[in-house]
């Protein structure tokens, strides 16, 4: 068994993970092997980052239950008799999940064969600590090629690349943005819900503001919370947080603070926090808020389930309509934009390679699948093939009240740019975020905020600096 070298910024995250205990626990769920025969998931695969012992088991490193919710519908049929995959899944919160795989990557060449990393997963914010380290495999060694992945969008390839080239992760979703709205609020205020016409409303920032006035005038809130904007903001930046090993706050982060602070102190939103129960309560029946920035997967992963209740019928419970529940429709806003992303990536020393490969091909790159995961979840899938082609026909959403947006994902995806993200992205956003919240709620002033920020980033990272 080739031994593993870890390198960089992944190297010194594994060393502060042990220092500190890695005292986050992992959760693991089991999904038993089907009856099926042993086809298409035993292809060639090159020996190279791979065990000399084959197990049974294929452990797969997730945050959330969002990949094992697809794995489950769209491959699980699929996985030779004797297999096991095992989700072993660690809550993104306080860098934990990074911090997990991180140790278990460390230990990744003395581990059994059935204790293995063969997969894990990664997101935009921080996919460069791993694709960049020598913990992933090229999926070319996996027997993952050009032409399997030749219909994705380019911005989903390019982030995956090492400094060489190499196709380090694969992704089955693009996670282009929209601004996402109430029906009856639009009717309210702007007299119209139509989504062209909702767009004039707010086709630019001045235009967005002028709206927002509007909607305080008439006891509706803009936006929910001091996050809300943030991705249109952060998404656009000019430069990487990070130079060097300096971090530099982008003119466009300040223009969402100097945004956020106005809409705070004028009413405009409501002084949540993302996910917090308030937050989500805008999309419930008594909510007052007009919209939210969404991509698609925040639609019918986030949106969706706010917007449904469970009810008795028929002997059992099912989910219903809470009287919202179609009340939404989506719109470009006044900015374009990208709001994460999730790659899976191959572990460097896994004992099943052709799983994971056929798990990948299966999801990211068959049309028949990724078609129907738009069709049956709404997700807006990583194929322009499958996506354009949508887009033309007479896919409804329920959610948007029988809309058809993805013409309008297709149009965004093709503008997305991720060339300014840094492998500090997730904890310097979220730390930025909170920091801010403090000035936004006027405890603090802003100079104390950024203070703050400093603070925080150079405890999380201490190889960086600020000045």
């Amino acid at each position: 068994m080739r031994k593993k070298v870890v390198s960089g910024l992944l190297c010194a995250a594994m060393a502060a993970s042990l220092i500190g205990g890695c005292s986050s626990k992992s959760t693991q769920s089991t999904q038993s092997g089907s009856e099926a025969p042993e086809t298409t998931a035993k292809e060639a695969a090159t020996e190279k980052g791979t065990g000399s012992a084959e197990g049974k088991v294929v452990n797969i490193y997730v945050w959330n239950d969002e990949f094992k919710a697809r794995y489950e519908d769209y491959y699980a049929s699929k996985l030779p008799a004797g297999y096991t995959v095992n989700f072993v899944t660690t809550p993104s919160e306080n860098n934990a999940y990074q911090n997990a795989l991180d140790e278990a990557l460390l230990n990744q060449a003395d581990a059994k064969a059935d204790d293995k990393v063969d997969m894990f997963l990664v997101e935009a914010d921080y996919i460069l600590k791993y694709v960049k380290s020598d913990s992933s495999l090229d999926l070319k060694e996996i027997g993952i090629t050009e032409q399997d992945m030749s219909k994705q969008y380019n911005y989903t390839k390019e982030i995956a690349q090492d400094s060489n080239g190499a196709q380090k992760g694969i992704s089955w979703q693009g996670c282009p943005g929209l601004y996402i709205y109430r029906r009856s609020i639009a009717k309210d205020v702007l007299g119209t819900d139509d989504p062209a016409e909702v767009q004039k409303a707010i086709h630019d920032w001045d235009s967005f503001d002028k709206t927002a006035e509007k909607m305080k005038e008439k006891g509706y809130f803009m936006v929910s919370g001091f996050d809300d904007s943030y991705r249109t903001f952060s998404n656009n930046v000019s430069a990487p947080w990070v130079d060097g090993n300096k971090v530099v706050i982008d003119p466009n982060m300040e223009k969402w603070v100097e945004q956020t602070k106005n809409y705070t102190d004028k009413g405009y939103n409501q002084k949540t926090i993302l996910w917090a129960a308030e937050w989500a309560a805008g999309q419930g029946p008594e909510g007052k808020v007009f919209g939210y920035f969404m991509p698609a997967w925040g639609v019918d992963f986030v949106m969706a389930g706010n917007s449904l209740a469970t009810a008795e019928a028929d002997g059992g419970k099912q989910e219903v309509g809470n009287g919202c529940y179609g009340d939404w429709a989506a719109t470009i806003g006044p900015e374009s934009y990208n709001w994460g992303g999730t790659w899976l990536c191959a572990a460097n020393g896994t004992d099943n390679p052709e799983i994971v490969a056929d798990i990948m091909r299966t999801i990211c790159c068959d049309d028949a699948t990724m078609k129907k995961i738009v069709e049956e979840k709404n997700d807006f899938v990583n194929n322009k093939t499958v996506m354009e082609e949508l887009a033309k026909s007479d896919y409804k959403s329920a959610f948007l009240g029988g809309q058809n947006p993805l013409q309008m994902y297709c149009d965004a995806a093709e503008k997305i740019d991720m060339s300014k993200i840094s492998p500090y992205d997730q904890g310097l956003n979220e730390e930025f975020q909170t920091a801010m919240h403090d000035y936004f709620n006027g405890t603090v002033d802003k100079d104390t905020a950024i203070k703050n920020f400093y603070t925080a980033i150079t405890e999380k990272y201490p190889e960086l600096k600020t000045e």
